[in-house]
This record gives C-alpha cells, structure tokens and sequence, in this order.
C-alpha cells in the first residue's frame, strides 16, 4: 500500500524530466532561447541539468517500490 505514492511521485518526476529535456532540445535546435533575459548556453545548461535531476529522482523513487 505504501508503493502508490512512491509510484505516483517517481511517474510525476519522471515526466517532467522527459518533458522538459524534449522541450529544451527543441529549442536549442531552433536557436530559440531556453528561458527570456538569460544566455542561451546558460539557460539551455540549467534546464538540461533540472531534466536530468529530476529523471534521476524519478528512477530514484522507481527503485524504492
């Protein structure tokens, strides 16, 4: 029974990293800036790092069911 939230949170984790990831690489081929008012190579880094943390909470909570 305790397994439902570990789930529910490691899929929420795990789709915003996706989401975010995807989202980031679209723009970055486009030459679009990542976020308004930041370098595109320093905002494209945040994000990428976030994505990637957030992925790895994600497989994190997976791995605790």
């Amino acid at each position: 029974m305790e397994s439902g939230p570990t789930i529910f949170a490691g899929t929420v984790f795990a789709l915003f990293g996706a989401a975010l990831l995807g989202w980031t690489a679209v723009r970055v081929r486009h030459r679009e800036p990542v976020a308004l008012g930041v370098g595109r190579a320093t905002s494209a880094t945040v994000a990428s790092l976030l994505a990637l943390t957030a992925l790895s909470l994600g497989m994190w909570c997976f791995t605790r069911v």
